[in-house]
């Protein structure tokens, strides 16, 4: 039996978008340990991606903007896993993230309200939404993971609102581990990556030179990589994992603790 123990049981994942996406990272994971993943993806265009990606695998839609997608597409999953015997979901991944700078990216004190409280829906309320259509679906001591960010603290003006909703997502962890604990042992989790080389990151202004940056700031001096967030997440979901919850794991490689590294002083004030 491999070290997870997730061979043979089921996960949904959401949010895969392609093949540089931490939801693939996280679903091959779980696929090279012996699990059956079931994706949920955004668009028909990402479908067929994943469908590439993962032939074996059911993929479905859902744009998690619209709660009743989020209905939906919990009914066509609860169908596959009829067909499959009435088994339960060991775990939910929820890898979702969307920012509309409508007007382009301005100063955060000019953040316009219907960019923010979209980006917070699609972000962060679709998190508890899952959760709550999902929750007869999970297995009693399931996990949930998502995905959120290394640090809220750092006010990078690339990086706009998103520090924020991302905190809200963190803090959502808490209050949804404690609201479940009243009829389960599901667990609430969240992976908190450094700078990663994804598709996603790639269309952040200025995302490059902070990556180079970050891969100096790590003492190893060598950039995090989506496979490392991809193994903490598959832990998480995995019944190793069971004395962790309402945890965000931040995976940085050490950058944290780096900042003040000698040789990245000398080249800024030599």
């Amino acid at each position: 039996m491999s070290f997870l123990d997730v061979a043979g049981k089921s996960f949904v994942v959401f949010g895969l978008a392609n093949k540089k996406s931490v939801a693939c990272a996280i679903a091959r994971t779980l696929v090279a340990e012996g699990a059956e993943v079931i994706h949920v993806v955004r668009s028909e265009e990402r479908r067929k991606t994943a469908k590439k990606l993962f032939p074996d695998s059911p993929v479905f839609l859902c744009d998690v903007e619209d709660e009743e997608n989020i209905i939906r597409v919990r009914d066509e999953v609860a169908r596959e896993l009829e067909r499959r015997g009435g088994i339960k979901l060991s775990g939910l991944v929820h890898s979702i993230a969307f920012a509309n700078y409508s007007e382009g990216l301005k100063p955060f004190h000019e953040t316009l309200k219907k960019d923010f409280l979209q980006a917070v829906n699609v972000s962060c309320f679709s998190f508890i939404s899952i959760s709550n259509h999902f929750k007869e679906l999970l297995a009693e001591d399931g996990s949930v993971v998502t995905i959120s960010i290394s640090t809220t603290r750092m006010a990078a003006e690339n990086y706009g609102y998103m520090a924020p909703i991302k905190a809200a997502l963190d803090s959502s962890l808490c209050f949804l581990a404690k609201s479940f604990s009243a009829f389960s042992k599901v667990r609430f989790n969240a992976v908190a990556p450094g700078l990663l080389k994804t598709s996603a990151s790639a269309g952040i202004p200025g995302y490059v030179d902070s990556y180079l940056f970050a891969e100096k700031v790590i003492p190893r001096k060598q950039a995090l990589t989506t496979q490392e967030s991809a193994n903490t997440a598959a832990f998480l979901l995995s019944p190793r994992s069971s004395g962790i919850n309402a945890q965000t794991i931040v995976v940085d490689g050490g950058m944290e603790i780096n900042y003040f590294d000698k040789e990245i002083i000398k080249g800024a004030v030599g």
